[in-house]
């Protein structure tokens, strides 16, 4: 199974979405979920209209990763994750947090990182719960 990786960034007046390796999957959106939608239509609408000579990537059904900047991602789950339970999770300062969110400031790889590690580590905590 294939996969595409779907980048997801904020400008200034609403999201943007690419496929890093598919330069002709595009989509945007006001929201992020709107901007999931329209390029999951891009790709719907791409494989419909060029069945003769699609990529690799598109032959089968891939899977679709989204990968996010700070900013939209922070921003997308601020219902979910507070800046403490962020701050708890990942180890990292709630008021630099917060400018990662505002887009004052962009964390640095590691600092990335370490978000990225700490959500995975709590992913795989919730995995084995049971109620």
């Amino acid at each position: 199974m294939a996969t595409i990786k779907i980048v997801i960034e904020k400008t200034k007046d609403f999201y943007t979405a690419y496929a890093e390796h598919l330069e002709f999957i595009y989509g945007a959106g006001a929201t992020v979920q709107k901007t999931k939608d329209s390029v999951l239509k891009s790709i719907e609408l791409y494989k419909k209209y060029n069945k003769n000579k699609l990529p690799k990537a598109l032959q089968t059904e891939p899977r679709i990763i989204f990968k996010f900047d700070a900013q939209s991602f922070l921003n997308y789950y601020k219902g979910i994750f507070t800046n403490a339970s962020l701050e708890r999770i990942t180890g990292i300062n709630q008021k630099l947090i917060q400018h990662y969110a505002s887009g004052l400031k962009k964390p640095r790889l590691a600092q990335r990182k370490k978000i990225q590690d700490g959500l995975r580590n709590l992913a795989k905590e919730l995995q084995s719960v049971e109620l």
